[in-house]
């Protein structure tokens, strides 16, 4: 029997796009020859997966899980809108985030090397179903989030099935309130937050860059009303201190009535029922958010296969 080297599972693997597993096994059956083992995978539709990865991703479906102080956010991408819908890619995206929950990896690379409960890991899992589901996909991100004391909110908003669907949000509530004050209360939030797409829980937390940003806009416009260096500084100084009030979370208007700043909408909870709660963090993952879509020109490609 011939010795199967990693370096030859390797460069199968590197090939045929399939999983570690599966090029072992194909190389065990062909006896070593990397030809051979190529065509083993091709004719068990594991090799498909090579051509398929150079696909765009960007649907798919967002899967959130909790369990008692703790939660979790993932989001598995597909190319279409109809994978999402299969009842194999979807108990995917529920294991995955079980899985997820379960080891606390923080991010897609981990949980891909995660083992998966049918055998192998979560990587090679997904290699195998896109053999069989016929599209590209992908583990794209994690998000946790986690208290000592107090409730783990999830939602979904548009639930294609429970715990999955298109935006997925988590609240964590921190204290000592009871789980009948704190769950309401952090339902609400969440479907607030998944409405108003806070870029962050304070101000403070805003990311530097996107402050910036905003900074050189509203000097750009300030400067154009031809007012004093003075003022135009102040003018500045506002415009940014609003973009951060609208953005953060917590100094946001509540949705539920829109004039009650989210900070104060937790804060009457408490008052009203005596304990402390302070929300801590939040994850709101919305499918396909920051992927550049392909957008395919059939006739260009048509005639650029036929070399017109």
């Amino acid at each position: 029997m011939a010795e199967i080297t990693a370096a030859a599972v390797k460069e199968l693997r590197d090939r045929s796009g399939a999983g570690m597993m599966d090029c072992k096994k194909a190389l065990t059956e062909a006896g070593g020859d990397i030809e051979a083992a190529t065509d083993w995978l091709r004719a068990k539709g594991l090799a498909a997966a090579q051509k398929k990865s150079s696909r765009t991703a960007a649907e798919g479906l967002v899967g959130v899980a909790v369990a008692g102080t703790k939660g979790v956010a993932v989001e598995v991408n597909s190319e279409t809108d109809f994978v999402a819908k299969n009842d194999q890619f979807q108990d995917f995206v529920r294991t995955v985030s079980a899985i997820a929950l379960e080891t606390g990896a923080a991010d897609a690379e981990t949980l891909s090397a995660a083992g998966y409960p049918s055998g192998g890991t979560v990587a090679e899992k997904l290699v195998a179903n896109i053999a069989t589901i016929g599209e590209n996909q992908n583990v794209r991100r994690v998000g946790h989030v986690e208290v000592s004391q107090g409730t783990v909110v999830s939602y979904v908003h548009n639930a294609a099935a429970p715990g999955l669907g298109k935006i997925g949000v988590l609240v964590a509530l921190e204290g000592d309130a009871p789980a009948d004050v704190m769950e309401p209360l952090g339902k609400q939030i969440a479907m607030h937050i998944a409405a108003a797409f806070p870029l962050a829980l304070s101000a403070a937390d805003i990311d530097p860059a996107l402050l910036d940003r905003e900074r050189a806009i509203a000097a750009e416009k300030a400067a154009e009303s031809g007012k004093p260096a003075e003022i135009v500084a102040k003018m500045v100084d506002g415009a940014v201190a609003k973009f951060a009030k609208e953005q953060a979370l917590l100094s946001q208007l509540f949705v539920m009535d829109n004039k009650t700043p989210v900070a104060d909408v937790v804060a009457k909870a408490a008052k009203d029922a005596g304990k402390s709660i302070t929300l801590t963090s939040y994850v709101r993952f919305q499918l396909g958010e920051g992927i550049e879509k392909e957008v395919s020109d059939f006739a260009a490609e048509v005639a650029a296969a036929a070399g017109v």
